[in-house]
């Protein structure tokens, strides 16, 4: 499967991501490519492929990417080849990405996409947020939270629905779902073979 999470910047979803990927260790997280320059703290090919816009065009130009956007200025994208060789293997992949990249990944992917937003609990818990982070400046906030609009009124296109006013509580929330995803029947491809066996005993 392919669990999208997506949110306004400041909204959480990285810290959530991130307890998904350390409770889960067979969940594999997709690394984006992005024009924009590294944060302090961020890892080339870790955090993001960090690349040139030139090279971001080819890739585009190429079909390599999933889903691309762009944000603030910056592009980002989600590279094909490693995802595929990932679902090959059966592994279930996290995606970090936006609401437009969501929206491509649905179009393109379909029944393999899990889907969940996270949204903050109030616009002055959002702006603390941001502000507190101490990443980005003044007038990057502000945009920010203007942008944060238009992303949450995408909400009605995603299977789940968090509301982060509690980070714990949303940790469980988002695990949960991941757990009920899972156990899906169309999900356990092995399903048919592990039952047929049991028959064959009975």
């Amino acid at each position: 499967m392919m669990l999208v999470v997506s949110s306004p910047s400041g909204a959480g979803k990285t810290t959530l991501c991130d307890g998904l990927l350390k409770a889960h260790r067979d969940l594999m997280m997709s690394v984006s490519v992005t024009t924009r320059k590294p944060r302090t703290g961020e890892t080339h090919g870790e955090d993001y492929f960090f690349i040139s816009n030139d090279e971001f065009d080819k890739m585009q130009a190429d079909g390599e990417l999933l889903e691309s956007a762009s944000v603030f200025g910056n592009q980002y994208g989600t590279p094909k080849g490693p995802v595929e060789k990932l679902l090959e293997k059966g592994k279930d992949i996290l995606f970090d990405v936006d609401w437009q990249g969501a929206s491509q990944l649905s179009q393109t992917c379909g029944d393999e996409l899990c889907r969940v937003f996270i949204l903050p609990p109030s616009a002055k818990a959002l702006g603390e947020r941001l502000s507190g982070r101490g990443t980005d400046t003044t007038q990057v906030v502000a945009q920010r939270m203007s942008q944060a609009a238009d992303e949450i009124s995408h909400w009605p296109e995603y299977d789940y629905i968090i509301i982060n006013d509690d980070l714990d509580k949303a940790q469980e929330e988002i695990n949960a779902i991941l757990i009920a995803e899972r156990a899906q029947r169309q999900r356990m491809l092995f399903l048919q073979d592990f039952v047929d066996d049991m028959l064959k005993s009975l």
